[in-house]
C-alpha cells in the first residue's frame, strides 16, 4: 500500500480527522480500480497558488486546486494543491461548511489523477456527480 502525506506551504492549517481522511481517499481510489502509490496534498495560500498558476499553467487567476499527475498503469500518484483561502470564499459562496468544500475540492483533486476531465458541460457533470457519490461516502 502506497502513501499519502499532507503538507502546508506557506500557511498553518491541520486537517482534523487525517485518519479518517486517508482511509476516505484510499477507499475512492480503490473505487476507481487504482492502486494508490504516493499522494501528496499540500494545503496552501491564495497567493502562493496563484504564482504556481502563472508558473506551471500561464493562468494569471485564483484558482482552489491544482493537481500534478504522475499516475502510470492504473497506479495513483500525484500531488494536489489546494488553496484554504479559495476553499473558505467557496464555502461561504455555496453556503456550505469548510470541511465539507474542503473534501470537495480534495476529491476534485483526486477525480484527475483518476482521469476523470470537467473541460466539457458533460465532463463537468460527470465529475460533480462523482464528487457527490463519494462526498456521501466520507
Amino acid at each position: 500500500m502506497g502513501e499519502i502525506n499532507l503538507f502546508t506551504e506557506d500557511i498553518i492549517y491541520e486537517y482534523q480527522e487525517i485518519h479518517k481522511l486517508k482511509n476516505w481517499i484510499i477507499s475512492v481510489i480503490k473505487s476507481e480500480n487504482y492502486e494508490l502509490e504516493n499522494l501528496n496534498v499540500i494545503f496552501t495560500s491564495d497567493n502562493y497558488l496563484l504564482e504556481m498558476n502563472k508558473n506551471y499553467l500561464n493562468h494569471d487567476y485564483f484558482t482552489d486546486v491544482i493537481t500534478f499527475d504522475y499516475v502510470e498503469n492504473n497506479k495513483l500518484s500525484g500531488d494536489i494543491f489546494i488553496s484554504i483561502d479559495r476553499v473558505g470564499e467557496n464555502a461561504k459562496n455555496y453556503k456550505v461548511n469548510f470541511l465539507h468544500e474542503l473534501n470537495r475540492i480534495i476529491v476534485h483533486g483526486l477525480l484527475h489523477l483518476l482521469g476523470y476531465k470537467d473541460k466539457t458541460k458533460t465532463e463537468k457533470k460527470i465529475m460533480t456527480s462523482k464528487e457527490n457519490f463519494y462526498l456521501d461516502k466520507i
